[in-house]
């Protein structure tokens, strides 16, 4: 699907500090900025009017794998340099990045980049994209404005943030959220599952919060989708399904998987909470142009029975309002009509990206139990289900512990 060296590039993020010159509550990483700004930008769009989603989505992967070559540059200095040196920064950035992504979507990815670094095409989606970088930046911000209140130049960095805001009020939900309407309580609820960490009873190097991870688990399906030769609305469906997968956790935290299958009955029961959470404090947040369709995303349907269920990474479709479960491949209905969704193959990319996690501590020299037997309990699930419509995990398993030199022994 894609080559290891590119799911490393992804995760580097998860080791880069923000805000490293000022004291912190809590440590914040780029990987959870992104996925923050990604989640932002969504919500941006889907208020605006004229907007290609794609090259949102997209446009946001390329700044994301730029943002990881050019970490140790402060970000007003990137942008002065940008001025400046734009050309030959940007054929720096994709020198670097060009051995990782020449190869996918047989070299069509690596061109769109190109073509989204030198031109000044996409002005609306290019907007959207800096205001939800801005958010989850502001958001970042209320945090380390708490513990820096004796530094000489916190209140100049205040101003600042707060000024900058005026250069994204044309955008409508720039707008709401400005006005802390239902919007900035939809963006405060995803912010905070950067407080929650991914194997939490286990220490790791380096540590991922959720929100993090489900960034990881949206790029790896775009990249799935891109390998199977989805249609727009299916790649589409399939990278927010992903980024939105565990949303539901900010209501919950996350319950690791032995609390969550190994107890009878309890999967179902947290199901069951899990849905009126959403309709209760979720939904209702949501506008209502959109709300069925986020619903959609968030794995709610109606089944047989007329009752809600949720199941995120089943494979379903959503047309003219009819959201069907299909049990089959999804090769039948790869047409922008059905709005189809992968979802047994995002639950492959979602068992991928803790296989990642698990092999990066453990190649950093920070192992347990819980990550040796996590990996192997991943591993063996791809030897039994190896491929989705011709997708080979387990042999990517296989390259990321060749490349980091990890085995199943060790």
């Amino acid at each position: 699907m894609i080559k290891a060296e590119l799911i490393e590039h992804i995760f580097k993020a998860a080791c880069i500090s923000r805000w490293n010159d000022y004291p912190r509550m809590t440590e914040l990483v780029e990987l959870d900025k992104q996925a923050h700004k990604f989640i932002i930008a969504y919500f941006l769009a889907k208020l605006e009017k004229d907007v290609d989603m794609s090259v949102v989505l997209e446009g946001g992967i390329f700044e994301f794998l730029s943002r990881v070559i050019v970490t140790d540059i402060r970000p007003d200095v990137y942008h002065e340099m940008l001025r400046q040196k734009k050309e030959q920064i940007n054929s720096w950035v994709l020198s670097k990045l060009e051995p990782m992504i020449k190869d996918i979507d047989d070299g069509s990815f690596l061109k769109r980049y190109q073509k989204y670094l030198n031109t000044n095409q996409y002005q609306k989606e290019r907007l959207i994209l800096k205001a939800a970088s801005y958010f989850a930046t502001r958001w970042e911000f209320n945090i380390v404005y708490q513990t820096s209140n004796f530094l000489n130049d916190i209140e100049d960095i205040k101003a600042k943030v707060e000024e900058e805001l005026e250069d994204y009020y044309e955008l409508i939900g720039a707008r709401k959220i400005a006005l802390n309407q239902k919007i900035a309580r939809l963006i405060d609820l995803s912010g905070r599952l950067r407080f929650q960490k991914r194997w939490a009873q286990t220490p790791r190097i380096p540590e991922t919060a959720v929100l993090g991870h489900m960034l990881v688990v949206a790029i790896l399906s775009y990249f799935y989708s891109l390998n199977v030769g989805a249609c727009e609305t299916r790649a589409q469906s399939n990278f927010y399904c992903a980024l939105f997968h565990d949303l539901p956790e900010s209501l919950t935290r996350d319950i690791i998987s032995p609390v969550k299958y190994g107890i009878d009955g309890l999967h179902s029961l947290i199901s069951e909470y899990e849905i009126k959470l959403i309709n209760d404090k979720i939904l209702p947040l949501v506008p209502s142009d959109f709300r069925s369709e986020f619903a959609y995303l968030l794995g709610m349907r109606k089944d047989e029975n007329n009752l809600i269920i949720k199941n995120e990474f089943e494979n379903r479709t959503f047309k003219d309002g009819i959201i069907k479960s299909c049990s089959a491949s999804l090769k039948n209905f790869n047409s922008n009509e059905y709005y189809a969704i992968d979802g047994k193959a995002l639950k492959a990319c979602d068992k991928l990206a803790a296989f990642m996690e698990a092999t990066l501590s453990i190649s950093h020299g920070l192992t347990s139990n819980e990550l040796k037997n996590g990996l192997k309990e991943i591993y063996n699930h791809f030897v039994s289900h190896p491929s989705i419509d011709g997708v080979n995990f387990l042999k990517l398993c296989d390259e990321l512990m060749s490349h980091f030199k990890v085995n199943l022994q060790s």
